[in-house]
């Protein structure tokens, strides 16, 4: 290519690109009709989230409450779980026997296996409402029941 047309070709695609500049973005957006949407639960992580899934996948989302004074058992999940709190303050207490305290607004994830048993605990007043959505293999229940790890002593 001579200089000559290197040029006239760095023209014409600086006049394209200066006339994209000025076309406002929302002429090539479609607008949206009939659709609503109604924020459940909102939560902020303490840390980065990392979620992942392996073959076919049951994605269910479950709303869960927990009355006060009230506790989901010893149990674990086949596969991640995302939580957000949507209020009250849930208490889990780890395989470790580490507990984790866990406000309204908070989002938190539960890594999948029976070596991650936990219980969740109401220890206040109002009722724990949690959005919580499964990634589980296909087929598994939403969790399973474990025994008290040998840390816990009469606390299970």
């Amino acid at each position: 290519m001579r200089f000559k047309d290197r040029t006239r070709t760095a023209m014409v695609l600086m006049g394209c690109l200066a006339a994209l500049a000025t076309v406002p973005s929302a002429a090539n957006a479609t607008p949206g009709s009939g659709v609503s949407g109604t924020v459940l639960a909102q939560g902020v992580s303490e840390g980065t989230l990392k979620l992942k899934a392996k073959g076919r996948t049951d994605v269910v989302v479950r709303t869960i409450t927990i009355a006060p004074g009230g506790s989901t058992g010893w149990h674990s999940h086949a596969g991640q779980l995302l939580a957000v709190v949507k209020s009250g303050t849930l208490t889990r207490t780890l395989d470790d026997c580490s507990v984790e305290v866990t406000p309204a607004g908070t989002a938190f994830v539960e890594p999948s296996g029976p070596r991650h048993r936990h219980i969740g605990r109401n220890l206040g007043t109002e009722p724990v409402v949690l959005y919580v959505t499964y990634l589980l293999p296909k087929g598994s229940p939403l969790s399973n029941d474990a025994d008290a790890p040998p840390c816990a002593g009469k606390q299970g």
